[in-house]
C-alpha cells in the first residue's frame, strides 16, 4: 500500500476549513454524486429537501461526474468574484456512503484532472472501508471522516438499522458488530497510509452517549488526528428523542478534548453544501443565473 507523507496532513489540515483551516478564507465543496448507502442509521432520513434544512443526506439532486465537475467550477468562479475566500476543499459525503458508490472515484479523477490545486476529502461510514483505503489513497484524497456512532455491539444494534454486506441485509447486533470492526479496521489502516483522519460521532442521549469517551480513546491509539462530536437531530428512529442542550454538548467536548483534538465548528452540513462553513451558497439561484 502507498504510505502518505507528512507534507499530505499539513496541507489538508492547512486548507481544510473541517481540519483546522482558516473558515474565512477556505471554502468547500460537497458533491452528491453517491446516492445509495450500504447502512441504515437510525438518524438517517433522506427524502426531505428544502431550503432551510442543514444536515447530512439532503441533496436537491445527485449529480453525474460531469456534473460535478462543472459545479466546482462554477462555485470556484463565483468564489473568486466575490473576493474573500477561495474555494479549496472539493469532497465527497453523500448523499449516501461514497465507498458504496462507483462514481465516487470516477469523480474524483475528473475533479484531479480539472483541479489539480484542490484537497480532496471523502467522508464514509467505514463498512467498505479496509478493502478501499489503498483506491482512496491512489485518488489523492487528503483527507477522511469516518462516522463512528457506536463501541459495542450492543449500543450499535440500536443506533443502525441495518447494514448490507456482499448483497446480504444484516441486523441487530450482529450487522453492529461487522460495522464496528470495518471502522477500526479502517481507521487503523487510512492512518498509517498517512491519511488526516477525522472521527465524526453522533451523540445520542441515553442511547450511545455512555461510549463517547471511550470511543475517543480507541480512535486516538488507531490513529485519528481529530474528532467531531454532533448531538443528534431528532428524525427517523430518534424523531421524539430531546436533543442534548449546547450546555451538554460543550460539557462533552470538553471532556473528550483532553484525550483527542476537537472539531467544534461543525453546521452537519448538507451533501451539496458549498462556500464557506455557515455561509452556504445558494446552489440552485447560482445555476439559474449561470443557464
Amino acid at each position: 500500500m502507498a504510505t502518505g507523507c507528512p507534507m499530505m496532513k499539513m496541507k489538508a489540515q492547512t486548507d481544510h476549513p473541517c481540519f483546522g483551516g482558516d473558515h474565512s478564507k477556505a471554502g468547500r465543496i460537497h458533491l452528491p454524486v453517491a446516492p445509495g448507502c450500504n447502512i441504515k442509521c437510525g438518524f438517517c432520513e433522506r427524502k426531505f429537501d428544502c431550503a432551510n434544512e442543514s444536515r447530512p443526506g439532503v441533496t436537491s439532486r445527485v449529480l453525474t461526474p460531469e456534473q460535478a465537475v462543472e459545479r466546482v467550477r462554477l462555485v470556484q468562479r463565483h468564489m473568486e468574484k466575490q473576493g474573500g475566500a477561495k474555494l479549496k476543499v472539493v469532497g465527497i459525503a453523500g448523499p449516501g456512503d461514497p465507498l458504496a458508490n462507483p462514481k465516487t472515484f470516477e469523480t474524483f479523477k475528473r475533479v484531479r484532472e480539472a483541479f489539480p490545486e484542490m484537497t480532496l476529502c471523502l467522508s464514509t461510514n467505514g463498512l467498505r472501508l479496509p478493502e478501499m483505503v489503498e483506491t482512496i489513497v491512489e485518488h489523492d484524497v487528503h483527507s477522511l471522516t469516518i462516522t463512528i456512532n457506536a463501541l459495542t455491539p450492543e449500543t450499535g444494534a440500536k443506533v443502525y438499522e441495518w447494514i448490507k454486506v456482499s448483497g446480504h441485509k444484516l441486523e441487530g447486533e450482529e450487522a453492529a458488530a461487522i460495522l464496528i470492526d470495518q471502522q477500526l479496521k479502517g481507521l487503523k489502516l487510512a492512518a498509517a497510509a498517512g491519511m488526516l483522519v477525522k472521527i465524526n460521532h453522533v451523540y445520542i442521549p441515553g442511547v450511545n452517549d455512555h461510549e463517547t469517551l471511550e470511543l475517543a480513546v480507541k480512535v486516538r491509539e488507531l490513529g485519528a488526528s481529530m474528532m467531531n462530536i454532533m448531538p443528534v437531530i431528532p428524525v427517523g428512529l430518534f424523531k421524539d428523542i430531546d436533543p442534548p442542550s449546547e450546555a451538554t454538548m460543550e460539557m462533552v467536548r470538553n471532556q473528550a478534548e483532553l484525550i483527542l483534538s476537537q472539531a467544534r465548528h461543525c453546521k452537519q452540513c448538507r451533501a451539496d453544501a458549498a462556500g464557506v462553513v455557515g455561509q452556504d451558497i445558494d446552489l440552485a439561484a447560482l445555476e439559474a443565473k449561470a443557464g
